[in-house]
């Protein structure tokens, strides 16, 4: 068999499936049933950070308000009534207050057995001295970043830049899919983090800024699988049941 046909034959072997109502591959708009690891990425609920608009590492985070808490319990009721996570082999979160605190609450609504890991490099960007500040005085204070022009800028001093967030949720996600593979990971982590994940997904750049909207304790998930990759779902998001 020549090299290109055994390429053919591979790419047959992985990306045909057993469902024979889908169509042909070339002009298919659904994929093969899920073989992959699954990674679900939560964004976790509101933050004080959030509603004061600061910039929110471990100084500025503040953790989670009433409609924080309020967003992470109707995930959580969520979660339990449907069992849709009841798959999920590994629970991590990243070090910030905000997303310890959503995980401690959709714990009871996960597999009884699985134990909270704790992962730093889930954090969202690092904006290093502007922690703390709000946005208007992480503005006076430092050179303004224009990352559509230089994604190597790092955002304040002892912070990140746009590249080396990038390469680094690359690197954690890539290790998380090693840990657990042609498994349902769920990791609560951040706005940001997920966007990375997003560019992975669709095989972007890291200098690709796609500026989704990802709204507190939504869930995307993402198959990696070799080196083709899907999103399953984004922004699936638990409304808020009514006040009184």
């Amino acid at each position: 068999m020549s090299h290109f046909a055994s390429i053919r034959s591979f790419r047959r072997t992985i990306d045909v499936s057993d469902d024979g109502l889908l169509p042909p591959e070339g002009f298919r708009q659904r994929g093969p049933a899920v073989s992959g690891t699954r990674l679900l990425l939560i964004r976790h609920g509101e933050s004080y950070a959030n509603a004061r608009g600061v910039a929110g590492g471990p100084r500025g985070d503040g953790g989670l308000t009433d409609l924080g808490r309020r967003q992470a319990n109707a995930l959580a009721e969520r979660l339990a009534m449907s069992g849709e996570l009841d798959e999920a082999t590994a629970l991590y979160t990243s070090t910030l207050p905000r997303a310890q605190q959503t995980s401690e609450i959709l714990r009871s609504s996960l597999p009884s057995h699985l134990s909270l890991v704790v992962e730093h490099d889930l954090c969202e960007l690092s904006v290093g001295e502007g922690d703390g500040l709000t946005w208007a005085e992480f503005a006076a204070r430092f050179p303004a970043v224009n990352w559509d022009d230089n994604p190597t800028q790092r955002c304040a001093p002892g912070g990140e830049s746009l590249i080396e967030f990038y390469e680094r949720c690359r690197v954690i996600i890539a290790e998380l899919c090693d840990r657990h593979p042609n498994s349902l990971i769920v990791a609560v982590a951040h706005g940001g983090v997920i966007e990375q994940a997003l560019k992975m997904a669709q095989g972007l750049s890291a200098a690709t800024r796609l500026g989704p909207r990802i709204e507190h304790c939504s869930m995307t998930e993402i198959e990696f699988r070799s080196k083709k990759h899907r999103v399953l779902r984004y922004n699936d998001l638990s409304p808020l049941p009514k006040r009184g």
